[in-house]
């Protein structure tokens, strides 16, 4: 598997705060190695759209989606709650 990130994620990521963000990587390449890592709490958001939720931390998401062998991220925002 690979990760590719939409323009939309690559701006917030520089937006975010920095603890954030290296905490959002350390996720992501969590991602990569295991969709069912339990830190992750990966869960499908949205069936009508093929989109998965992650846990980047208590706080924040990042949503994905599967294509083929490539996991598309394409968004990261603070968790409503």
């Amino acid at each position: 598997m690979k990760l590719v990130y939409t323009k939309t994620v690559l701006e917030a990521l520089s937006d975010i705060p920095a603890r954030i963000r290296k905490t959002f990587y350390k996720q992501a390449r969590l991602l990569l190695q295991d969709l069912h890592h339990p830190s992750l709490r990966a869960k499908k958001y949205s069936e009508a759209e093929d989109k998965w939720q992650a846990r980047v931390n208590k706080s924040w998401r990042f949503y994905f989606k599967i294509a083929n062998d490539t996991y598309l991220i394409e968004d990261i925002t603070p968790h409503p709650k």
